[in-house]
């Protein structure tokens, strides 16, 4: 079993509103069919980021404000047809993928996801399907809303579904120290643990782009707390580019690292 995160900075244009990236989601659906194919009994659970849809919907219309549910619905909406672009796309490439909406059933208090129906991933999985969740908005009990990241969702379902590797596919090749496209002195972090963490933390920068989320620093955060849950799992921060590679070889050990010892 394996969660794998295509991140917003991958598959969309984060400097352009609503702008994916076709032909990489085309040759990332042909790297997980590939390997599907290879390892029959591998199961794979897709989330992806939302990148400049969601995000630049949420800044431009104010989403967060108390009692402005236009903006709640606006952002759902545009969040919702970049999963129909990896929908189409998936099922051309003969994958087939189930969207689940996870605003159809999250509930978060107070920006964490508390509740969220797992067993339709469940009997996706079950019947070799591929689950395909996003980065949504979600109704708060404190909040009034939120924005339910990826990297939340696949928090509250590995504990559930037991996945033996995360992967956190991106634009660039693993966390580095500051962000590598414009920061020629940013230094790659090959290896995060939680004793290694708070020494690390400060160093971070966030995400490239648009990202109402936290950016990179929360990724990390929630991954490094996952792991200390889950000392069995091992998340891999990788570029897309290497998505071929991580699928395949189980021991590859490009990108950063975290794990809990």
């Amino acid at each position: 079993m394996i969660f794998l995160k295509l991140g917003g900075s991958a598959i969309t244009d984060k400097t352009r509103d609503a702008t994916a990236r076709v032909d990489v989601i085309r040759r990332v659906a042909q790297e997980i069919k590939a390997a599907q194919v290879r390892q029959p009994a591998l199961h794979v659970l897709v989330g992806h980021g939302s990148g400049s849809f969601g995000h630049f919907a949420a800044k431009k219309s104010g989403f967060g404000e108390r009692g402005n549910w236009r903006a709640y619905a606006y952002t759902g909406a545009v969040a919702t047809r970049l999963t129909r672009i990896l929908t189409d796309i998936f099922i051309a490439a003969e994958l087939p993928v189930v969207a689940l909406q996870p605003s159809a059933s999250a509930i978060c208090r107070d920006g964490e996801l508390v509740r969220m129906a797992v067993e339709p991933i469940e009997l996706a999985l079950v019947h070799q399907l591929v689950p395909l969740v996003h980065g949504d908005v979600a109704f708060d009990e404190t909040r009034e809303m939120t924005i339910c990241s990826t990297e939340k969702i696949f928090a509250y379902l590995a504990p559930r579904l037991k996945p033996t590797r995360i992967i956190l596919a991106g634009i660039v090749d693993g966390v580095y120290t500051a962000d590598p496209l414009h920061d020629a002195s940013a230094q790659l972090i090959r290896e995060i643990t939680p004793a290694t963490f708070p020494q690390i933390e400060s160093r971070l920068r966030g995400s490239h782009g648009v990202d109402v989320t936290g950016g990179m620093i929360d990724k990390v955060k929630r991954m490094v707390a996952l792991v200390e849950q889950m000392p069995g799992l091992r998340v891999q921060i990788v570029s897309v580019g290497m998505l071929a590679r991580v699928l395949m070889e189980e021991d590859y050990r490009e990108g950063t690292i975290i794990r809990a010892n």
